[in-house]
């Protein structure tokens, strides 16, 4: 991990620059990409939305989030002036620390197609595409 990088939960109050931070940080959104969405995150797992901070800026998340069947990657972004720094790889070992002491047995992530860095990162990290599984999604809500 590099030097000056603290990682830690995000709460309450960080909810806001996080939303803005993946505006300039993450490629493509979701209908829970609001605040309300963030919010029952943050309120029905603490731990599971995890923030990279260097010299007080935030520099890079990830949500790990454990249903207590599956292990679930979102989200991991690291600040475009930030990355090859180490950042998304100790985000991503945080995270599965965070499953394996939770019980879980194997994370799986949501990588765009189209985002080529981002599957090399994944790769580079030590997961790798299903090609067998196709998601389904269906709007519960306008």
């Amino acid at each position: 991990m590099p030097g000056d990088l603290l990682l830690r939960s995000a709460g309450p109050a960080d909810l806001d620059a996080v939303l803005a931070f993946w505006k300039a940080a993450a490629e493509g959104t979701s209908i829970s990409d609001d605040r309300e969405g963030v919010e029952r995150l943050v309120a029905r797992d603490p731990e599971a939305l995890l923030l990279a901070e260097a010299g007080g800026d935030l520099v890079g998340t990830v949500i790990a989030g454990f249903d207590g069947w599956r292990c679930h990657l979102y989200r991991l972004a690291v600040h475009p002036d930030h990355r090859r720094r180490g950042i998304g790889s100790a985000l991503l070992a945080a995270a599965e620390e965070r499953f394996v002491r939770l019980g879980g047995r194997r994370g799986d992530a949501m990588v765009l197609r189209r985002n080529e860095r981002a599957q090399h990162a994944w790769r580079a990290a030590g997961y790798a595409p299903e090609e067998q599984w196709r998601r389904w999604v269906k709007p519960l809500a306008e």
